[in-house]
């Protein structure tokens, strides 16, 4: 039976004995805090100031680094959890704060420290998914603060421009408040003040194969070939549809060639619609991915860029995530070009 994130005190003995066999050492003092950091760790040699989360989740780790940011300067900083993740550790490294996990991975980087174990697995996996203010339709309220970053609005507003009503809008913003991923203004309204923090808060949450993808060929001899000869025929038919991936990146920045074309039809991929694509349902040499998406809001502030009908850039960086051939150069681009606020 997979055991459960140890509670905080408890957690806290763990912490310390964790820090000691990576040190190969023993304290010669600890002192816990109801205020502040949580421990305070010293060895012969370091010193620790540690803040224990018992979870990873971007949101959680960017309070811990808040606390530490006000810790004692002469200590070395610390984040524990029972399992760090991809994106907190990027977090940490990003504020220049160390980390260790429960798991058995650390990051401890400082004069006289070099201690770097990766590749533990999770020894705290829960069963099921943890409630998120990124599921599907949820999501929509996310993708409009995004598109819209130097707004505030009323949860009237994002209740009307999301097409989620007002009841289900109002928990969606007190997560997000909870989270410390928006705040309200003077006059109530929503905003979102660190937006590279909140994307980054959705893609871990993010993920690309709640879609129905339905794989297959198009003749074309290059992937801007292969855009233009889908996108003629869905405008023709009028068909509901947006580029995302590495066909939106290229569109949006110029910037890495690519095979594979992948656009949402939020209305389905019928038959006929698959024929007059000259789509042929295939896994094998798929050069197209037609997706039917778990929720419309992907196709929220989709836009034309160059005759092409493309998700919104925050959508298609998403969706890079999740895709092959040079996706995490062009994702980086699209953030970089497209995404200004999220460097």
């Amino acid at each position: 039976m997979t055991p459960r994130a140890p509670k905080h005190d408890r957690a806290h003995a763990q912490v310390v004995d964790r820090l000691a066999d990576l040190l190969d050492q023993a304290p010669v003092d600890v002192r816990e805090y109801h205020q502040g950091p949580d421990l305070i760790v010293s060895f012969p040699h370091h010193t620790f100031v540690i803040e224990y989360k018992s979870s990873a989740r971007v949101a959680v780790i960017a309070s811990a680094l808040r606390t530490l940011n006000d810790a004692d300067p002469t200590h070395h900083p610390l984040v524990a959890v029972p399992y760090m993740g991809e994106a907190g550790a990027g977090l940490c490294a990003q504020a220049g704060v160390d980390w260790l996990d429960l798991s058995g991975n650390a990051h401890i980087v400082g004069p006289g420290l070099r201690i770097l174990v990766e590749g533990r697995p999770n020894a705290f996996l829960s069963a099921g998914r943890p409630r998120s203010a990124f599921a599907p339709k949820s999501a929509r309220i996310t993708r409009w603060l995004l598109e819209h970053p130097a707004q505030a609005f009323s949860q009237r507003d994002l209740s009307a421009a999301t097409q989620v009503d007002p009841g289900f809008t109002s928990r969606i913003v007190h997560r997000l408040l909870d989270d410390e991923l928006v705040e309200r203004d003077a006059e109530g309204r929503i905003a979102v003040s660190r937006p590279s923090l909140l994307l980054d808060a959705w893609a871990e949450d993010y993920d690309f194969e709640r879609h129905q993808v339905v794989p297959g060929v198009v003749a074309a001899r290059s992937g801007t070939e292969l855009v233009r000869r889908l996108a003629e025929p869905l405008a023709r038919a009028q068909a509901r549809h947006a580029f995302t991936g590495l066909a939106a990146a290229w569109l949006y920045t110029r910037f890495a060639g690519f095979r594979l074309a992948t656009v949402y039809l939020p209305d389905g991929v019928s038959e006929s619609l698959q024929r007059d694509l000259g789509f042929r349902n295939t896994d094998r040499g798929a050069n197209t991915w037609l997706v039917v998406p778990d929720d419309e809001g992907v196709v929220h502030g989709a836009a034309e860029v160059d005759g092409v009908r493309c998700v919104h850039p925050v959508q298609a960086w998403l969706d890079l995530k999740h895709h092959p051939e040079r996706a995490a150069e062009a994702a980086e681009r699209l953030r970089a070009e497209r995404l200004g606020w999220a460097t």
